[in-house]
């Protein structure tokens, strides 16, 4: 990125130029990461439910210009939790990436196979004559599911129900629709016995009364008051700062007790009932924090905006005549949460942020890393904050990738000039972590879990941040290296366990010098700063044990000793313990 500036002399004429050249290779790698993560899922690398809909979208348009038929097939494997229970998520994904591989095998080129969420797949099929055309290929794709996939020892096998529905049909439909018609005609699949496949009947379907049943039953809990706000606190983990809170929804149900938003906002999603529902939100967290302000406790309060709510035409006027009706409240304390595919998927969803912007409102990206967004386009959208999805946070102690993405999040919020706040904050090392790559606001289970109204201003007086965050320094950002081999050492234990105890095939990556990337980092001379540190001198060689206690570990594993190598797998976590230390006295001695 060049900047160029014009040096005028004591007349006022321009002198010369001054050039300024930085380079912004690392903030296009991570945009390329976030464009990739965004499209793909990250264990199968199928298309996912982003690039699905937009796959989706263009074959119902080319379909309307070639007069053929679309076929969208809903895949869910029987059995799949099974496994996954009995034998690990070890075990789960190498089934799913197995099935993923050969499920595709049988596929056209022109066709997209999608893994949408767990062992839920999506294809989209092309270019179909008739109904009676695609069941050939449907048995192929039946037969596929059900390959046994070797995993260690094990012989793992599962089958598949499948759902079908068609494009075009009678009645205008969309994408949408088409999806969740497929899936219904999934679980008729189910009912029937599972391993076969059912077609969408359209007739029967406007028979169904369980949804409308359903939409009836939520509606008279709206109208009868059994809905409630809990509020989860978002802090400032070094600063101990209590910065605002977030309001959910759960359903006080009068027979089944407290129900979460999993259990009943689904049914609403695509329905008129869920601006209702988001309107009673606003509405019941602005009177919260009127009774909150009147006792002493004035925080802001996010409230979730939903896509049909964010769509409404008048969106802005209502809440223009709802912060009227709150005239105490200062519209800044309010801020409306948005997810980020709403945010960049809805038409004019930038001008209604405007508009709400100018009354005062702030927004956040939900959900941040789970979509796609664009430089462009983050640069556009007049929001305030980056929400970082709580997935990422809940793995970086043990996944190198997932503080990777973290650090590229925050790399971009900085570019842009937007607040962070980091969801899923589970345990203090979560928090420490976090505060050393630059992250001080974090809400989740292990700051408070959501609580009742009534128990906030409590709980808000009592609160007190870990010591661990409150005495940790701020770090340069040349100690980044030092945190990121402290995790990859900790997933390398995590991998050399799974190894030896048969729950992975692949013998850990750090195995071979050539790929450790610590090693290419001493190699490099990339950590040359730290040379002079007595900490420094001790951790080259405790990584050079490290390797050769690993290949032994390994040897004697492959050898059919493994009972020995997992006798002396604890000298290795002693030594990666030792290790640890080390760098950490490192890190410390960087503090700014």
């Amino acid at each position: 990125m060049e900047t160029i500036s014009v040096v005028h002399d004591v007349q006022g004429k321009a002198s010369h130029y001054i050039a300024m050249i930085s380079d912004i290779t690392l903030l296009k790698e991570h945009q390329s990461e976030l464009e990739h993560i965004a499209h793909y899922d990250a264990l199968t690398s199928l298309p996912n439910r982003v690039l699905l809909a937009d796959r989706l979208r263009q074959g119902m348009l080319q379909t309307k210009r070639q007069k053929h038929a679309l076929a969208v097939v809903f895949i869910d494997l029987d059995g799949f939790k099974a496994i996954n229970d009995n034998y690990g998520h070890k075990a789960g994904d190498q089934l799913l990436i197995a099935a993923a591989e050969n499920m595709q095998q049988v596929l056209r080129e022109s066709d997209t196979l999608a893994r949408i969420g767990g062992d839920e797949f999506v294809a989209v099929l092309l270019d179909q004559p008739t109904m009676a055309g695609c069941v050939s290929l449907l048995n192929r794709l039946l037969a596929a599911a059900a390959r046994p996939v070797q995993f260690g020892k094990l012989s793992l096998q599962v089958s598949a129900s499948m759902g079908i529905s068609f494009y075009p049909q009678e009645e205008v439909i969309d994408a949408e629709q088409l999806l969740r018609q497929a899936d219904q005609s999934m679980y008729q699949a189910k009912q029937a016995g599972k391993n076969c496949y059912h077609f969408f009947n359209v007739e029967l379907d406007r028979n169904l009364r369980g949804r409308y049943e359903s939409l009836g039953r939520i509606r008279r809990a709206l109208d009868d008051g059994e809905f409630v706000l809990f509020y989860q606190p978002k802090v400032n983990m070094r600063t101990g700062a209590i910065i605002g809170a977030e309001a959910l929804i759960r359903w006080q149900h009068p027979e089944r007790n407290l129900l979460l938003p999993g259990e009943f906002l689904p049914v609403i999603e695509d329905h008129p009932l869920a601006v209702d529902i988001g309107e009673w939100v606003i509405d019941t967290a602005l009177a919260q924090m009127e009774v909150w302000q009147a006792a002493g406790l004035n925080i802001p309060v996010s409230v979730n905006v939903g896509a049909r709510q964010l769509q409404q035409v008048n969106f802005v006027e209502y809440l223009k005549e709802t912060l009227a009706a709150h005239p105490d409240i200062n519209p800044g304390n309010l801020q409306l949460e948005v997810l980020e595919t709403s945010a960049l998927e809805l038409v004019g969803a930038t001008q209604v942020i405007k508009a709400c912007r100018e009354l005062g409102l702030m927004f956040a990206l939900d959900d941040f890393g789970t979509g796609y967004s664009s430089l462009t386009y983050l640069k556009r959208l007049p929001v305030t904050e980056i929400k970082i999805d709580q997935s990422f946070v809940r793995n970086m102690l043990d996944d190198p990738d997932d503080l990777s993405i973290l650090e590229g999040v925050l790399g971009l919020a900085n570019a842009f000039r937007l607040q962070t706040i980091a969801e899923g904050v589970e345990q203090i090392e979560h928090g420490t972590v976090l505060l050393q790559i630059g992250c001080d606001l974090a809400q989740g289970y292990g700051i408070a879990r959501p609580m009742p109204a009534h128990l906030l201003p409590g709980w808000s007086a009592a609160w007190r941040p870990d010591p661990a965050w409150t005495e940790s320094p701020s770090y340069s950002h040349d100690v980044l290296p030092l945190i990121f081999t402290g995790v990859e050492h900790r997933a390398w234990g995590i991998a050399i366990r799974s190894y030896l105890k048969g729950e992975s095939e692949a013998s850990p990556s750090q195995n071979n010098l050539s790929f450790c990337r610590f090693c290419r980092l001493l190699e490099t001379n990339m950590l040359s700063r730290f040379s002079s540190q007595p900490a420094f001198e001790a951790i080259g060689p405790l990584h050079l044990q490290m390797h050769a206690l690993e290949k032994e570990l390994c040897e004697l594993h492959d050898s059919g000793r493994t009972h020995q190598a997992l006798a002396k797998l604890k000298a290795f976590y002693d030594l990666r313990d030792v290790f640890q230390e080390k760098l950490k006295e490192l890190v410390q001695k960087y503090q700014q």
